[in-house]
């Protein structure tokens, strides 16, 4: 005999669905000032060892999630940061067309107020079945630079500071918004020329998602934050980054999620896989084809080749 509470319990988890059905890698559709997205990865849920990470918010870095729980049917997890803030956040499990996806809040406190709750919904990171197998070619090569202005660019936050160019290079003001591409693309090799100011911090996102470090760490240990780094999640094997002022060249190949780095001759990081987005990140839409993004708000950088060619697997 069915009691009414087990019955009730019964109800709940159809209704719900099992702890379980949080698991995996999660794309996260939100509205935010900055333009960007946010990413979710859980693992262990219905096992009691309930562990994840976050890309997104407040900072930009991968954030191991401590404390991260399911009550009653609603994943639940918390950053607190200095100055006083605090963020909390709620997700539920659900379908839409057969389609899992999860429903969320995020509720922030700064200094004792409350922001504006926002809402979320998130779906599963796919599958991206390319691999660097040796099969990609050259395809159309693109010009994103022409030496002589901003044109095939735009700002990703109109109103901010913007790029410009001088002297054949191009350069962003102080505190400029991130700068994107017109065109999009989806397997390629970025090729660029760049310098950057001593403290500078900048970068190449490709497909608007995955950022290529540019940092002013000459000298030191290779780490996930510096020159050559898919910032935050894979540190370049050695620094090959040259001095503040001084020319490098960067030569970037993705394909799928299999990413190469070359950085002036060394190849830094070698057919590793992208697991996911960093902070960078414009689109939820991890399959499909996205823009190059140089970043403009943490120092100066130049920039005086820009050029992408698109593989092709003939």
């Amino acid at each position: 005999m069915i009691t009414k509470l087990a019955l009730f319990s019964l109800c709940t988890l159809a209704l719900w669905g099992a702890d379980s059905d949080f698991n995996g890698r999660w794309n996260i559709d939100v509205k935010t000032p900055r333009g960007r997205v946010w990413w979710l990865e859980v693992q262990g849920a219905g096992t009691g060892k309930l562990t994840g990470n976050f890309v997104g918010a407040p900072g930009g870095q991968v954030d191991a999630i401590e404390g991260m729980r399911i009550e009653n049917g609603e994943l639940v997890f918390s950053f607190a940061r200095k100055p006083a803030l605090k963020q909390t956040f709620r997700a539920r499990f659900d379908t839409l067309n057969g389609v899992a996806l999860l429903r969320g809040t995020r509720e922030e406190v700064v200094d004792g107020k409350p922001s504006p709750v926002l809402s979320w919904t998130a779906s599963r990171a796919p599958v991206l079945p390319e691999k660097d197998d040796g099969s990609w070619k050259p395809g159309r090569t693109v010009e994103l630079f022409d030496g002589k202005s901003t044109a095939g660019w735009h700002l990703l936050l109109a109103g901010q500071p913007d790029w410009f160019v001088q002297d054949g290079l191009l350069r962003n003001n102080k505190g400029a918004s991130d700068l994107v591409s017109d065109a999009a693309f989806w397997n390629m090799e970025v090729r660029a020329e760049f310098r950057h100011a001593k403290g500078a911090n900048s970068g190449i996102a490709l497909r608007g998602r995955y950022e290529i470090q540019i940092y002013d760490n000459f000298g030191k240990p290779p780490d996930q934050h510096g020159t050559g780094a898919l910032y935050s999640r894979i540190a370049p094997g050695v620094n090959a980054s040259k001095a503040p002022g001084e020319w490098q060249t960067m030569t970037i190949r993705l394909i799928g999620r299999d990413l190469t780095v070359v950085l002036n001759g060394t190849t830094v990081i070698d057919r590793r896989e992208v697991v996911g987005p960093t902070a960078m990140v414009m689109s939820p839409k991890e399959d499909t084809p996205g823009p190059i993004v140089l970043q403009g708000d943490h120092g100066l950088v130049e920039f005086r080749r820009l050029q992408v060619v698109e593989l092709v697997n003939r």
